[in-house]
């Protein structure tokens, strides 16, 4: 991704990306509409009433696993490849040692969490239930995120999407034998998606196995003490970005359940059609990390400069289709999960829905810069922003939702993204402009 033009470059290294987005979240969709159909709303709002809570664990996952694929692809695009490899073997360490810490940490404390973020008592069991077995498989989750990760720091995105689109069909499939033949309840769709996540890890590992550099777990190239320090504070970083982000959901959340039932059953059903439709800008943003963390080790900064024009201008496109999707369909496509008679839970639903599109422009702009701040190595700077979305969701958690209510939760994330994107865009374009200004430098010297 250091040579030729930066719009097509971007877009192909998105696109991939985007349809294996989409495939996680068709079969999200796949979860929740096959729960709320077959085993009614009690059900679909227990899968839901955790959803804040598996964003701050999952998300901690993808962040951090994306955060060890940064200096690979500084490495890569140095043409460094020893170093590369070292890199990739201190990923897999810190991956082992993450992925059990956490399964064993948040399996141990699922209830109490429950019950922290005051759950309906009608929906805990269910919850519960779907939220063990998702901590227990932590494991598959992390180790895919990683050799995805790792695959797209060196400029392919294609193999992930594949490994992707084989376990979609497995968890696809694997969801309807588990819910309607074997009556597994909420339990058997998180038991697909986890038998699903092995089968791309599988698969993912097989293509690490054969590429030219010895990239598989095993490789021989040693790992020091500052390698695996570098990795690690690239990679925590990224992942507290995410899991700061989360805790902010999670009050939200939190303020939601106190509202009731219907309030969390159309929160659940709003959050699986929003997850859908935003997947697009965390792709152009994890496209831009690689973009701009390749184009940092050829120190070609004129580059970086280009491709976040073109990302920006790929967002606003973006942007404004699904506007006009979301204002006129959201509630039809709510009805995938809700039944019909249940207006007042609709009603909500596209409540929600028609408030946070028009303010996708805040958070196709915070993808943008965060993975842009993120590619260029300043991770901390960019956890920064998440804290900035932390403070405005507890605000609003606190003090407008017990005031009015659903609507309170509707304008939570959009007033999360404005505030994140007042500390992200200064800050990128001034490390842009010293980098710059170091290379005018150096050619003057």
């Amino acid at each position: 991704m250091t040579v030729g033009r930066p719009f097509p470059l971007i877009l192909n290294f998105a696109l991939p990306l985007l349809l294996g987005n989409l495939l996680i979240q068709a079969y999200n969709l796949v979860d929740a509409a096959i729960v709320g159909q077959t085993l009614g709303m009690n059900a679909l709002a227990g899968v839901g009433a955790s959803s804040s809570l598996l964003f701050l664990i999952l998300g901690f996952c993808g962040g951090l696993a994306g955060g060890f694929g940064i200096p690979i692809a500084q490495a890569f695009g140095a043409k460094d490849y020893v170093r590369l490899q070292r890199y990739v073997r201190a990923s897999y360490l810190w991956g082992i040692v993450f992925s059990i810490v956490l399964a064993v940490v948040c399996s141990l404390l699922c209830g109490d969490i429950l019950r922290w973020m005051q759950t309906p008592e009608e929906i805990f069991h269910d919850a519960y239930i779907y939220l063990l077995i998702t901590f227990i498989s932590i494991p598959c989750n992390l180790v895919y995120n990683l050799f995805a990760s790792i695959i797209r720091a060196l400029g392919d995105s294609k193999t992930p999407f594949y490994a992707l689109l084989v376990g979609s069909v497995v968890n696809i499939v694997l969801d309807f034998l588990f819910i309607m033949a074997f009556g597994m309840g909420v339990g058997g769709a998180a038991l697909a998606t986890a038998i699903a996540q092995l089968v791309s890890i599988f698969l993912c590992l097989h293509h690490l196995k054969r590429t030219p550099l010895p990239m598989s777990p095993n490789g021989k190239e040693p790992v020091t003490l500052r390698d695996a320090w570098h990795v690690l504070c690239m990679g925590v970083p990224m992942g507290l970005q995410f899991s700061i982000t989360a805790i902010g959901s999670i009050m939200l959340q939190s303020a939601n359940n106190t509202l009731g039932t219907e309030c969390a059953t159309a929160f659940t059903a709003a959050m699986r059609i929003k997850m859908f439709f935003i997947c697009p800008y965390e792709n152009l943003g994890v496209a831009l990390a690689t973009y701009c963390g390749q184009n940092l080790g050829a120190k070609q900064y004129d580059r970086i400069r280009s491709g976040l024009k073109d990302g920006l201008l790929m967002m606003l496109i973006y942007s404004v289709f699904t506007f006009f999707v979301l204002w006129f369909f959201s509630r039809d496509i709510s009805t995938l999960f809700i039944y019909r008679d249940e207006t007042r839970i609709l009603d909500l639903s596209q409540q929600f829905l028609r408030v946070s599109c028009c303010c996708y422009v805040f958070l196709g702009t915070l993808t943008v810069f965060r993975y842009s701040l993120q590619g260029i190595g300043r991770t901390k700077l960019s956890m920064f922003s998440g804290v900035s979305e932390l403070i405005a969701r507890c605000l609003i958690s606190l003090f407008l939702v017990p005031a009015i209510g659903f609507t309170g939760v509707c304008i939570g994330d959009p007033s999360a993204w404005f505030a994140a994107d007042c500390f992200l865009v200064p800050t990128f374009l001034m490390i842009l402009s010293k980098l710059n200004a170091q290379t005018r430098l150096a050619r003057c010297l």
